[in-house]
């Protein structure tokens, strides 16, 4: 049923942007009545002196590093990690992701819309369902600087049980631009009570802010493959949560489908540039992304670091979403 949603949204967000493209495409050409057109020179005669000089072929220029304080990491022989397929040291990788975030917070849900081509919202509205909150629960949720996940749910909780209860959700995310998305979000969508929302700025590697076991529940959606660490946001997630907690993470993945597999790997590395060029000005940040989801592990190996970080899985441990272009995993501390 969340495969073929997925497709009809796929289908509709793949009509509308080429409609837009051809509307752009169109307006953009503006091409003049021939009668408008300059009258052709006078041809040239066999004479030298009036041949034109031979012009020089233009000289392609680099483009500028969209990372330029990777210029200024020194070379260190200290731990190094991977921000998409670069090799950076490890003590640089957080300022980088930083930049990127910076760079697409006022676009981040046109950005998850280029990701996954619309689908994101399914599967947050299901990531939230499999979560199934109750009226009283608390959340952590972790890299949700925008709010998607925080508004449904309380969303969700009203719907489901009638009133809110004491149910309230903190908002962590490490840029504050993209805490700004969120805190205007909130207020626009009624969702403005303090007692219910906040946001919060820190690390999900080191979460001195959230004391021990005092939240129920503790999500991250398509952020923990951005983390420099993940078995130490595993270890904190263990910290805070209570006994009976429960750990949900959504994040992109391993494609589990032979015949989408290839067609999927050209729409991540052709399309999804392209488009982050085309819709936000921005080819770096939406390459980078890219890179991301291929450098995290698989379904299998992300749920093995949940068990080592010592959470009781239930059967496979993960749900795959679309053929595993995303997939939720979950843990409950013990």
């Amino acid at each position: 049923m969340l495969a073929t949603s997925s497709f009809r949204v796929l289908n509709s967000f793949r009509r509308t942007l080429l409609s837009r493209s051809l509307q752009t495409s169109v307006a953009a050409r503006n091409i003049p009545s021939p009668a408008s057109f300059p009258a052709p020179p006078p041809p040239v005669h066999e004479n030298p002196s009036l041949k034109p000089e031979p012009q020089q072929p233009l000289q392609q220029q680099p483009d500028a590093n969209p990372y330029p304080s990777l210029d200024n990491a020194a070379t260190t022989n200290g731990p190094t990690t991977h921000f998409g397929f670069r090799t950076v040291p490890e003590e640089a990788k957080e300022s980088l992701v930083k930049q990127v975030f910076g760079a697409v917070a006022p676009s981040y849900d046109l950005m998850n819309d280029v990701m996954s081509a619309g689908v994101h919202r399914l599967w947050k509205d299901h990531y939230i369902r499999t979560l199934a909150p109750g009226p009283d629960t608390t959340l952590l949720d972790v890299a949700g600087g925008t709010g998607d996940i925080a508004f449904r749910f309380l969303d969700y909780v009203k719907s489901q049980h009638g009133s809110m209860g004491g149910a309230k959700v903190t908002v962590v995310d490490i840029n504050p631009a993209m805490l700004e998305v969120g805190k205007k979000r909130a207020v626009q969508l009624g969702h403005s009570d303090p007692e219910r929302l906040s946001f919060m700025e820190g690390n999900a590697e080191n979460l001195s802010q959230i004391a021990d076991a005092s939240v129920d529940a503790y999500t991250i959606a398509f952020g923990i493959r951005n983390c420099t660490h993940v078995d130490r946001v595993l270890a904190e997630a263990y910290r805070v949560l209570k006994p009976g907690g429960r750990l949900a993470v959504l994040e992109f993945s391993s494609v589990n489908n032979p015949l989408l597999a290839p067609l999927y790997e050209f729409y991540s590395f052709n399309v999804i540039p392209a488009m982050g060029d085309l819709v936000a000005g921005d080819r770096a940040s939406y390459a980078y992304l890219v890179e991301s989801i291929r450098k995290f592990p698989t379904q299998q190996a992300f749920r093995d670091m949940i068990v080592d970080a010592g959470f009781k899985v239930e059967g496979a441990g993960w749900e795959d979403l679309t053929f595993g272009v995303a997939a939720i995993h979950s843990g409950f501390k013990i």
